[in-house]
């Protein structure tokens, strides 16, 4: 894994690739071997035997999981608004219910929900519909707390478009909480970030909140 330090370099690194370049340099960054002899010990260590026929791929498989669940480590979500178009719209473009899978960096384990991203275009300048979904997929495969990823969605956004204002919410359910220690199944967390008009003006922020609520 790269270290958060080097990050901003490694992006700016990123940022130079095309995004077909970058899918396939990132297989590099994977050190499967790696992966498979970790959870060879994991296995050993709970007291199971990693030989047996139920577990005998059980470590490649992870490695290959690994690889695809934290493909977003390897990528500039930045790439992901490179297509901008000129539009007469100057009100909130929203979009709700993005489905997202991210895994929390404390356990390890999974949280999913659904990511609401709107933002107030500047000067007519809008992305892709399909690009904020793409933005939150990068950013979510990573480990990480949801509070980061809300963040970063909502930088991500308000560097890439320089609109005059972003909104994220962010619906999750953590497993961390559903299947050990307080275990709670059901239970809901709720992220917000917001930048520009959204973060000045309550009753813009209200707006976005209303449509999260009652779906527009």
């Amino acid at each position: 894994m790269l270290k958060n330090t080097n990050r901003d370099a490694h992006f700016e690194t990123l940022a130079t690739l095309t995004e077909e370049t970058v899918e396939t340099q990132s297989v590099q960054y994977v050190d499967k071997p790696k992966i498979e002899a970790a959870v060879r010990m994991i296995l050993e260590a709970v007291g199971e035997n990693p030989d047996r026929e139920g577990l005998l791929d059980t470590p490649a498989r992870v490695s290959r999981m690994y690889e695809e669940i934290f493909a977003g480590l390897h990528k500039n979500p930045a790439n992901e608004l490179s297509a901008r178009f000129h539009v007469q719209h100057d009100e909130i473009v929203f979009v709700r219910d993005i489905p997202f899978y991210s895994m929390c960096e404390h356990h390890l384990l999974p949280f999913f929900g659904r990511a609401h991203v709107a933002y107030l275009p500047s000067h007519g300048t809008v992305t892709g519909l399909s690009k904020l979904a793409r933005l939150v997929d990068t950013v979510a495969k990573r480990p990480q707390v949801q509070e980061r990823m809300t963040n970063e969605i909502a930088d991500t956004l308000h560097r890439g478009l320089d609109p005059r204002g972003v909104m994220v919410v962010v619906d999750a359910e953590h497993l961390c909480m559903n299947m050990r220690g307080i275990q709670k199944p059901g239970s809901k967390t709720l992220t917000i970030a917001t930048r520009g008009e959204f973060a000045e003006d309550i009753k813009r922020r209200e707006e976005v909140l209303q449509m999260v609520r009652y779906g527009g």
